[in-house]
């Protein structure tokens, strides 16, 4: 008798887990439309602050576009030395969706069934993670060094009118080593 009790409430039990799918599905899509009002090119300079005071002019440009599975960042920055010389840099990480709101893990290599997956930070390469908080996109990028030592960087790209307010700093075991501060310009 107890058993066929139960069975009537198997309905209720679909429905609830069918609107569980539906709204775990919604989060997703949600969590990836995050992303639309950063979408484009930009572009600007800035005078790098290092840890010492002196300064270094630099030019940046960041691409921030929709995948079929989340979105890409591509940034790269040139910096001009003293001496004439220049030295050019570019990123370019895949995020994807997570199961926390607003945080999206990189998606920088395959593992051996095709599936994205994070560096490993205990060979040197950097373990890198991105949030969207209101109009706020960051990337954070961790490395450890052979010695246990630890850089972060923190990329906040904030949208303003006509582009995205960028703060980076860069801490090297829990001492500021580089801060910069700009706008750039939607392309």
């Amino acid at each position: 008798m107890r058993y066929s009790s139960l069975r009537p409430m198997r309905p209720a039990i679909w429905v609830l887990a069918s609107a569980l799918v539906l709204l775990l599905t919604g989060m997703v899509q949600a969590g990836s439309g995050l992303i639309e009002p950063f979408v484009g090119e930009y572009k600007g300079s800035a005078e790098v602050i290092n840890a010492d005071g002196s300064s270094t002019p630099r030019d940046m440009s960041v691409e921030i576009g929709e995948t079929k599975d989340g979105f890409n960042v591509t940034w790269s920055s040139t910096t001009y030395k003293p001496d004439g010389r220049t030295k050019e840099k570019s990123y370019s990480v895949d995020f994807l969706p997570t199961d926390r709101a607003g945080v999206f893990s990189a998606a920088m290599k395959r593992n051996v069934f095709g599936h994205a997956t994070q560096l490993d930070p205990m060979k040197g390469e950097p373990y890198v993670w991105g949030q969207i908080v209101s109009d706020t996109l960051t990337v954070y990028n961790l490395f450890i060094d052979a010695t246990g030592g630890y850089e972060l960087q923190q990329f906040d790209r904030t949208i303003t009118e006509g582009g995205l307010m960028l703060a980076f700093s860069r801490l090297s075991n829990g001492k500021e080593a580089r801060t910069v501060e700009t706008f750039l310009e939607k392309q």
